[in-house]
Parts: C-alpha cells; sequence; structure tokens
C-alpha cells in the first residue's frame, strides 16, 4: 500500500510496534505531522481489513488504537515506491479476559493475548509476509500460537494456522473468539453448571453475557405473587423462598424446577423477609410464574 508520504520517515524499521501513542521506534513524538501521517497509514489499513472480510465497520482505527491497550505490529517495504516505502500489512493484538469452555465442558476464566486484526494487502499476499509478520510477533511476545484466541477468525486466517502452525482442532465457544485444543492444558476449570453456561438457558430465560455468579444469582432467585423477590439491582441470595401461610414453601433445586420443600418452618403472616404485607385471601399451591415455564436444552 502506496502513500503520497515518504513511510520510511514514519516507521524506520521493517516491522514497528505501535501502541496508544502512535509513535514508533524513533520516529519523533513531537512531530504533529508523521503523528498525523501514522494516523493515515492505520485508517487506511483498517478499512481495506473490514473491506476484505465484508465488515460494515473497521475494527482497527487510530482513534480506536488510541483508547485502547492494543499493539499494532505493522510491516514494511523500505525499497519500494521509489525508496520512500510501502506498507505490506500489520497485525494487531490485544489481552482481553474471556470465560471459554474446554471440550468437558468446564469453565475457564483467563487473559489471553487475542488475535484482533490481520491483514496482508492483496497484491502482496502468498508471498511469506503474512508468516514472517506473525512470526515476529511471535517472537516479540515469547509466546505459542496455541496459547492465543482468534477474535472471530476469518477462512483465510483458520487457513493460515492450520497450514503453519498445525492448529486444526478449535473448541467451540459462543463469544466469537477461537481457541485451539493445547490452549487448555493445565488450566484448571470450575465445575460445569447447566445454569450458568453460556449460550444456555436459567431458570426464567437465555443467560445474558454476565459473570456466572451473577447468572447464578439471578437463577436461582424464587418470584412470589409474580414479583422479584428482592428490588432490581439488590444483592439476592443464593436461594430465596417465600413462604405462604396458605401455601407449601418452595424452592428451586438445579435442573428440577420448583419443589416443595419438606417440613418448611412455620412464619408469622405478618412478617415477611421484605417487609410487613398483608397475606392475599386465596394463593393456589399450583400458581405459575407469570405464565413462564422453563426449557433446558436437549
Amino acid at each position: 500500500m502506496e502513500f503520497s508520504f515518504n513511510v520510511n520517515l514514519l516507521f524506520p524499521e521493517r516491522f514497528s510496534i505501535l501502541d496508544k501513542s502512535l509513535v514508533s521506534g524513533r520516529a519523533s513524538p513531537n512531530r504533529p505531522d508523521l503523528q498525523s501521517h501514522v494516523a493515515t497509514v492505520i485508517d487506511e489499513l483498517g478499512r481495506a481489513s473490514a473491506k476484505a472480510q465484508k465488515l460494515t465497520t473497521p475494527v482497527t482505527t487510530a482513534a480506536k488504537l488510541q483508547s485502547q491497550n492494543h499493539q499494532l505490529y505493522l510491516m514494511k517495504d523500505g525499497e519500494s515506491n521509489g525508496g520512500c516505502g510501502t506498507i505490506v500489512g500489520f497485525l494487531k493484538v490485544g489481552f482481553k479476559k474471556l470465560f471459554l469452555l474446554d471440550r468437558q465442558g468446564l469453565h475457564i476464566e483467563d487473559e489471553p493475548l487475542c488475535v484482533l486484526d490481520f491483514f496482508i494487502v492483496e497484491n502482496l499476499q502468498r508471498k511469506g509476509y503474512g508468516l514472517e509478520l506473525f512470526n515476529f510477533m511471535l517472537q516479540d511476545k515469547n509466546l505459542e500460537p496455541v496459547l492465543m484466541a482468534y477474535d472471530r477468525p476469518s477462512p483465510k486466517l483458520l487457513s493460515f494456522l492450520a497450514k503453519h502452525y498445525s492448529l486444526t482442532q478449535s473448541v467451540p465457544q459462543v463469544n466469537h473468539f477461537v481457541v485451539f485444543d493445547g490452549f487448555f492444558l493445565n488450566k484448571p476449570g470450575s465445575a460445569r453448571c447447566p445454569l450458568t453456561d453460556q449460550g444456555m438457558y436459567g431458570f426464567f430465560g437465555p443467560i445474558e453475557n454476565d459473570s456466572p455468579k451473577k447468572a447464578r444469582r439471578r437463577d436461582q432467585t424464587l418470584f412470589h405473587n409474580g414479583e422479584r423477590s428482592c428490588p432490581s439491582g439488590a444483592e439476592e441470595p443464593s436461594v430465596a423462598v417465600c413462604p405462604s401461610p396458605q401455601s407449601p414453601a418452595v424452592g428451586i433445586l438445579p435442573q428440577r424446577g420448583i419443589l416443595p420443600y419438606q417440613d418448611a418452618p412455620s412464619v408469622s403472616p405478618n412478617v415477611w423477609p421484605w417487609g410487613t404485607q398483608e397475606p392475599e385471601s386465596e394463593l393456589s399451591s399450583h400458581r405459575t410464574i407469570q405464565g413462564k415455564t422453563h426449557q433446558f436444552p436437549q
């Protein structure tokens, strides 16, 4: 990719590592014109990458790089374009906190280095530049590619990883990241819980993309007369029980739905965990909860 300015003034080395400062190597940070040109290079590369991946919005822009703790590895050919240099491609990486599932369905909470965007100028592809750039990043990070996560990888990137690093056995996830079998070696996982698995169903509907702790609190909350046991946003106990003098106390058992507790303690009709209330005149022991039912995945 060629530009009207001298690329070699912006990026003195064949490989440059940019962060939020948009300054590379020996380039002077006191030159605002240089930073403006660097931003132009990043924006043009980001647009070209988005077009190649058929994305509506670029994943990589100068503004995003300045606001995030990511790194952009940029590769140039300093001898082309009449000695002014051209840009070959870029690779953007960054650390992300992820909740992943291994092949046994165990939760793994980790913060791996992730490949967020990877692009080689189209007329320079299949000439070894992508492998050279990727290997430079691996050497700089002292990391094996199997220990990384890949954000929405394109078919070309998956083919690249399979060809050069023998990464073929991916472990399905629901958060659009791809990891491979070796990623989970020597990483302890938490016990599997169908109520909080990402993408599965909680007791009252689909689980949102929040922490398992929040999902567990939400799923183990019991309703009384169609209302939540605690106000919205309040810290909820692991199991809330709403006893009634005219109906059996009930609770939630994981994966079993609502079953009556045996020997439920008696409670004063005017004293409730949520304040003083008058009991209804009649309560059905088989009341449905707001008409909602739960279906576990088959």
